[in-house]
């Protein structure tokens, strides 16, 4: 064989086997690629898992068909309360959440939920649940709040200056005491607070509203966040 026949093959070996490593390098670059799309797509399906599995926690710590509720069921927008009667910004608030729904019937329907957070609120919870038996409570809860300064004395509760303040709302109020220490009473004062722990409340008022917390606490952002999920279903 020449020496330029042999140089010959040698150079198409060389070239085959520059050839060979370039695609070895594609394949494994495309394999690297593939792994990484597929990881990827792992994740973020994960995440959407995890998300998901959050939101339907949420959810469901949030669901209170048993709870006090104003407006239409069909209502778009809900807005979900977790107040303290001896609480005074939760006072302050409420007569601007039914502003709201007086501005927007049938749009919005408010749920409230109970966390006795200050000293002896849990007492005046129980005036609250119980005052439903009687088809009283939200009359109850507004005298509660109009009376707030008078029973809540630096932010602990006096019991006995709870009741002259519910003379003028209607009910029967030997039925009311009894009522109170109810195990359906009970069982909903536990719920209330079970639910609230799953969603990391731990002050209030605090607002959700279809679904959603307030950014940051203040009447303005409380408002802002309900225009908001009115503009998205009612466009």
């Amino acid at each position: 064989m020449s020496r330029k026949t042999r140089r010959h093959q040698t150079k198409q070996v060389r070239q085959a086997s520059r050839m060979n490593r370039t695609n070895i390098f594609i394949a494994s670059v495309i394999a690297l690629l593939l792994v990484f799309v597929v990881g990827t797509l792992l994740y973020k399906n994960e995440k959407a898992q995890s998300q998901q599995q959050a939101v339907t926690k949420d959810r469901a710590a949030l669901a209170s068909d048993y709870s006090p509720t104003l407006g239409k069921a069909d209502a778009k927008v809900h807005i979900v309360e977790f107040l303290d009667p001896a609480c005074e910004a939760c006072a302050i608030f409420y007569p601007n959440v039914k502003k709201l729904l007086a501005e927007n019937p049938d749009r919005i329907r408010l749920s409230v939920r109970h966390v006795p957070f200050h000293r002896g609120s849990d007492y005046v919870v129980r005036i609250l649940e119980a005052s439903r038996s009687q088809g009283k409570y939200w009359q109850t809860l507004e005298t509660i709040f109009s009376s707030q300064d008078r029973w809540a004395v630096q932010h602990a509760v006096q019991a006995d200056l709870v009741w002259p303040s519910l003379d003028g709302v209607g009910l029967d109020l030997e039925r009311l005491r009894h009522d109170m220490d109810s195990p359906e009473v009970s069982r909903r004062m536990e719920q209330d607070l079970g639910d609230a722990r799953a969603l990391g409340v731990t002050k209030t008022p605090e607002f959700f509203v279809n679904g959603r917390p307030m950014p940051s606490f203040g009447l303005e952002e409380f408002q802002s966040l309900v225009r908001e999920e009115l503009r998205r279903a009612y466009p």
